[in-house]
């Protein structure tokens, strides 16, 4: 991702969805790169422009915002996608989190926030909404079969005692910020910790690592935190 402003891909089946958050993307310097009404489309559109976020409705007709997600995802795994959504705790968003989505936003959201949003995901440091997120994952984590949180938390074993903490931590919803005064750390130092937390458990970014975390139980749902 280069030190650019992001170019945008805004993909809703209703054209006034749409054009307002053009309007308010272009308004603050963003450049929307184009324009899709459903999944189908979308996955043309970005293989043509390549945009770096794409911000992509969960419910429309044909190919839904889920599936698009996947593939656009799986034909360049860089691209960050925002999950749009009009529900609080839409259950599409945990799978979408799960498949690489970096976070989502409320349809109602205020044009400072949709602009700070597609910003933040373009630097691939910062997850949406974590307090959002996290209930989410509450909700839906204690779906995943037993065998598949055995899989993934081997991978575990492949972190030091540090980064495990600093993974719970991620998961809980904590910025670099905040887990630098909580463990007595640089921010430099956190930061480390998290990219080497991603390179070893192959994560594309914080919402991830929540993922992960619940559906490790490396966290459990309604724990502490």
């Amino acid at each position: 991702m280069s030190s650019t402003e992001p170019r945008v891909l805004i993909v809703d089946d209703q054209a006034l969805v749409r054009t307002g958050f053009r309007m308010i993307l272009t308004a603050r310097g963003i450049a929307v790169a184009g324009e899709a009404g459903d999944g189908d489309e979308a996955i043309a559109v970005f293989r043509r422009l390549r945009p770096d976020v794409v911000l992509m409705d969960i419910r429309m007709p044909r190919t839904d915002g889920l599936e698009a997600a996947g593939r656009i995802l799986e034909l360049d795994p860089r691209c960050r996608v925002i999950m749009l959504t009009t529900f609080d705790l839409d259950r599409y968003v945990y799978a979408a989190l799960a498949i690489g989505a970096s976070g989502f936003l409320l349809k109602d959201v205020t044009p400072e926030h949709l602009a700070a949003a597609v910003r933040l995901v373009a630097t691939g440091d910062a997850l949406l909404a974590p307090s959002i997120t996290r209930r989410l994952v509450e909700r839906f984590a204690d779906r995943t079969p037993s065998d598949v949180q055995a899989g993934l938390r081997h991978g575990l074993e492949t972190l030091t005692p540090r980064e495990l903490e600093v993974l719970e931590l991620l998961g809980r919803g904590l910025s670099n910020g905040e887990l630098a005064e909580l463990l007595t750390l640089s921010e430099a130092t956190v930061k480390t910790h998290v990219a080497r937390i991603f390179a070893k458990l192959g994560l594309r970014d914080r919402a991830q690592a929540v993922v992960l975390a619940y559906e490790t139980g490396l966290i459990t749902p309604g724990g502490t935190g």
